[in-house]
């Protein structure tokens, strides 16, 4: 095939890929976020931005990097809170730089694209990657808000969490015409405060809310437990999608302590398995009919191996079956209530009959290191434009909208 009908095929691809819902990127929050809303008296105590030199020295424990201001060197951007210490890296802003150039050094705001905070010029940058609308994570919180579980003055953390989705509903999600999805978080550490936090969300329309993929990773009750059920009740009762970004549990899957980090990289999918198979047998599912769930950045590809591999366990075993309480097999529940993002996976999408056209919805990751921006659309038409237009228009589009109930028309 020439390269001439290489690009012939592509652009006929293109054609078929509808102004994409993405439901996995990430906003790099402004240094504002907090010192602007926080009362006077948690200011200097709460996040905010510092500039100091690039630490001398970076451990990685688990999914965070344990590290302080340097001795020396060029300013980069830190963010302090309480004790904790968090410069700002450019993968998490490297949309836009070569690969070569991204490294885990530090950076300033002035380093990276304005698109990573600023709502205007995010706009931009998604019409540039024919993205009409897109639901961001937090970064320097973690993917489920978590930092803030780890604070020593709770009300603090209380009010940051606060803070951070009045920031989203107000200001983000507000300023965009509606383009950028609310995300909001919640504080883990007490599980009424997190159904109310819902409840307050969803009465000025955010249908979605951050969550931890395995939250006794985190040293809190597993879903097993009970104690979530307020949450679960919550998001069940007012339509509140629980969405559980790959990496939320903190800790990473390792095979030894010397493997390379791209070891881990390469395994975290296994979490959200893990994850999918906790919530399949937990009987959650059954409890709250209406609850849906969406893992984020974990690919798809390995879906229909667990999902079959529940049920098996669920038909062999029966003896273990009677003790869970479950009225159908784990895919029924599965089928019914579990999504899933992708955006780089053409397994997946060779197994998307059995992942489910349903259960399906496409990313970008912007502005991360993985992100496919500003070819998205390509990505996408690369992946699957050549499977059948409504199903094209389902991972691609449709998906997103009914599972958020977003106010945009279908494809």
């Amino acid at each position: 095939m020439t390269q001439q009908s290489e690009i012939t095929a592509s652009d006929a691809l293109l054609e078929r890929i509808p102004p994409i819902v993405d439901l996995d990127a990430h906003v790099v929050e402004p240094p504002d976020l907090w010192t602007s809303r926080l009362p006077a008296k948690y200011r200097d105590v709460g996040p905010r931005i510092v500039l100091a030199p690039a630490p001398d020295a970076i451990e990685l424990d688990g999914a965070v990097y344990k590290e302080a201001p340097g001795t020396s060197g060029p300013d980069v951007a830190w963010w302090f809170y309480e004790d904790h210490r968090a410069s700002i890296k450019r993968p998490i802003a490297a949309s836009g730089y070569p690969v070569e150039e991204v490294t885990m050094k530090g950076i300033t705001f002035d380093d990276m694209r304005p698109g990573c905070f600023t709502v205007a010029d995010r706009l931009a940058d998604m019409d540039i990657n024919g993205v009409e609308a897109q639901l961001c994570y937090p970064n320097y919180p973690r993917f489920a808000g978590q930092i803030f579980s780890w604070g020593q003055d709770k009300e603090l953390g209380r009010l940051c969490i606060e803070a951070y989705n009045d920031w989203q509903v107000e200001e983000w999600a507000a300023e965009s015409g509606g383009r950028l999805i609310p995300l909001c978080l919640v504080p883990l550490w007490d599980v009424e405060l997190a159904a109310a936090e819902v409840r307050r969300n969803a009465a000025r329309g955010v249908r979605a809310v951050a969550f931890s993929e395995i939250p006794a990773y985190l040293g809190l009750p597993s879903i097993h437990s009970g104690y979530w059920d307020p949450f679960f009740r919550a998001c069940d009762e007012t339509g509140t999608v629980v969405c559980m970004h790959i990496g939320s549990g903190t800790k990473t899957p390792q095979t030894s302590p010397d493997a390379p980090e791209v070891v881990g990289a390469t395994i975290i999918f296994g979490n959200s398995a893990a994850s999918l198979t906790d919530f399949l047998f937990s009987g959650v599912l059954e409890r709250y009919p209406n609850l849906k769930l969406m893992y984020a950045e974990c690919q798809i590809g390995w879906i229909p191996y667990v999902v079959e591999r529940c049920d098996d366990v669920w038909m062999t075993h029966q003896w273990a079956r009677r003790e869970l309480k479950l009225e159908e097999m784990p895919s029924f529940y599965y089928r019914r209530q579990v999504f899933s993002c992708f955006f780089k996976d053409p397994v997946g999408v060779e197994l998307i009959e059995r992942v489910g056209v349903d259960n399906v919805t496409f990313e970008t990751d912007y502005p991360h290191q993985d992100s496919t921006w500003p070819h998205s659309r390509e990505a996408a038409a690369m992946q699957f434009g050549h499977l059948e237009q409504d199903v094209i228009d389902k991972i691609a589009r449709n998906n997103g909208i009914k599972l958020l109930g977003l106010d945009l028309t279908p494809a």
